[in-house]
């Protein structure tokens, strides 16, 4: 039986997207990603993450890529994050689901019934309601029964959790780096990062970056502000 982890990296910045993992690995093994040392992404360095990575990226995964233009287009829809989020980790988790059972039915197992226990890292202070926007989604796949485990901070408490924010991070980071080859060197990209405001104060209209930029975020509606500001005092 497998169990499966949820997490997602670049929840909060202004540029870049949001990645979701869902990760699988068989209940009886989940002790090797712990000799592994895998652990929520934060308390890693970007070394041993990538490292950690290549280690476990193996077993089977969903990744999600939620780019900064469809984020910009369900703000402007009214759709908050948890609810985006929710339903992108119900794709990922019923595409995961699939590989599963095409796999197992390969090998000659069930066909069904191979997961036991989803856990999810939620953002929502009220976990119950995180889960509940996911189940939402799963409504009538063979998913909708399976047992969502919701809590915060569960990439600190469960390894299948602390995988996929591994996997995700080191997602987020690449596409990072592949931006900055195209827009120039622009930090993280969250918001407590000075060197992404200084970025965005002196490019934010810039035609190549716009697709990459969260225009809903209060970042951006505050640099916008301060340039018509200026525009009128010159």
């Amino acid at each position: 039986m497998f169990v499966i982890g949820v997490d997602e990296a670049g929840r909060g910045p202004v540029i870049g997207p949001l990645v979701i993992c869902a990760y699988a690995i068989e209940g009886n093994k989940e002790a090797e990603l712990k000799k592994i040392g895998v652990k929520d992404s934060k308390l890693l360095s970007g070394e041993n993450r990538e490292a950690i990575a290549k280690k476990i990226i193996h077993h089977p995964h969903q990744i999600a890529e939620v780019s900064a233009e469809e984020i910009t287009h369900y703000m402007k829809r009214k759709v908050s994050l948890n609810e985006m989020e929710a339903e992108k980790i119900a794709g990922a988790l019923l595409s995961l689901s699939k590989k599963l059972v095409k796999s197992d039915a390969e090998s000659g197992g069930p066909k069904d019934g191979i997961i036991s226990t989803i856990f999810v890292d939620s953002p929502d202070p009220t976990p119950k309601k995180f889960e509940l926007r996911i189940r939402k989604y799963l409504r009538g796949t063979p998913l909708e029964k399976t047992q969502i485990v919701s809590e915060n901070k569960a990439d600190f408490k469960y390894l299948c959790v602390g995988a996929a924010s591994i996997l995700a991070k080191s997602m987020r980071e690449r596409r990072v780096m592949e931006i900055a080859l195209e827009v120039g060197d622009f930090g993280t990209g969250y918001p407590s990062d000075g060197r992404v405001i200084e970025f965005l104060r002196s490019h934010h209209r810039d035609a190549v970056l716009q697709k990459y930029i969260r225009h809903g975020w209060a970042t951006m509606k505050a640099i916008r502000s301060t340039d018509l500001k200026l525009k009128d005092f010159f």
